[in-house]
């Protein structure tokens, strides 16, 4: 499947030589996806495998470039996942939004209370089996530190370390009655991630959403017994946004409150303000945020649309300004 998928996008010069000329050219892609549940995967396997080794930064081959490749057929995510990483130049991981746990439930369910990134309380990032494996956070820098590379970075240590840090678990048939294979890790890594996710609205078209946080690496016991909630078989993320005690980061339950679908995308590293400069520059209102104020630029235009309310500024310039993403 991955390889049939692969030369769809891109293309397979053997194809020429089969004499099927057209489809040896591929389609020219910049990203993909797969629609998944329920038309494919009540009768064949799924797409996890794909969905998982096309957005990571290698596969059997060695490094390569990540293909945004989306799940569930959420184009609006893949849309995400591409800018993400395009922006950031690290695997853009494909997640449900799943559950927030506030300290008090989280000690309620578990009897320990989160410390450290997670002690305002975290949300559950979880997904069936279609996370890049570079979401593992595996990878090292050269001070040791978990992270994640472009792809030209990549080490043949970093990609054994993002194999050793995956398993392949068999496909929940409650899911997946056709069966397949589900990437499974646990992210233990804490790193800077940026958390985006794009949104088309009736009358205004595409919206972005930004939320700059911390993967967080909580305790086994508080692990192990939240992520049984869900599915263990599915690859963990716990996420912290950065709070900034206003609007949609006043908590941690308002940023999942306020986010638009049950999807969003991380990339490696804090990068809400160049997502900010791009949204602006293809005329994409940003309805949330927590990036500081002195790290935004906007065009100098922008501040006839208003200096007070940046959001309804924002909407207003861009819908003045017309789109160029079409």
């Amino acid at each position: 499947m991955t390889l049939v998928i692969r030369d769809i996008l891109y293309g397979n010069p053997k194809l020429h030589d089969l004499r099927w000329h057209e489809e040896a050219l591929g389609r020219n892609a910049v990203a993909g996806g797969f629609q998944g549940q329920r038309m494919w995967t009540d009768w064949l396997p799924n797409a996890d495998f794909t969905e998982a080794i096309m957005a990571s930064t290698f596969d059997w081959n060695g490094p390569k470039m990540p293909t945004p490749f989306a799940t569930e057929n959420d184009t609006m995510n893949g849309v995400a996942m591409l800018l993400g990483s395009l922006l950031s130049h690290t695997a853009p991981c494909f997640h449900d939004v799943r559950t927030y746990w506030s300290p008090e439930a989280c000690q309620r369910v578990t009897g320990i209370k989160p410390e450290g990134l997670a002690a305002n309380g975290f949300i559950h990032l979880i997904n069936s089996g279609a996370t890049a494996l570079d979401g593992s956070g595996a990878s090292r820098n050269a001070a040791g530190e978990n992270v994640m590379k472009p792809f030209w970075e990549m080490t043949d240590a970093d990609m054994q370390a993002c194999l050793q840090a995956t398993d392949w678990c068999r496909a929940n048939y409650e899911y997946f009655r056709g069966g397949g294979f589900s990437s499974h890790f646990r992210c233990r890594a804490e790193m800077p991630v940026t958390l985006l996710r794009a949104n088309i609205v009736e009358g205004i078209g595409p919206v972005l959403q930004i939320a700059e946080g911390f993967t967080a690496d909580l305790p086994d016991a508080i692990h192990q017994t939240i992520d049984k909630h869900t599915d263990p078989t599915w690859p963990t993320t716990w996420f912290v946004p950065r709070l900034t005690g206003k609007g949609a980061f006043t908590d941690v339950y308002s940023v999942m409150a306020n986010w638009g679908a049950n999807h969003g995308v991380t990339v490696y590293g804090h990068i809400g303000a160049d997502l900010l400069t791009l949204a602006s520059m293809l005329r994409i209102p940003v309805a949330m945020h927590n990036v500081p104020q002195e790290k935004i630029y906007r065009p100098h235009a922008w501040a006839a649309f208003g200096t007070e309310n940046l959001e309804s500024a924002d909407y207003k310039a861009c819908a003045a300004y017309g789109p160029l993403y079409t």
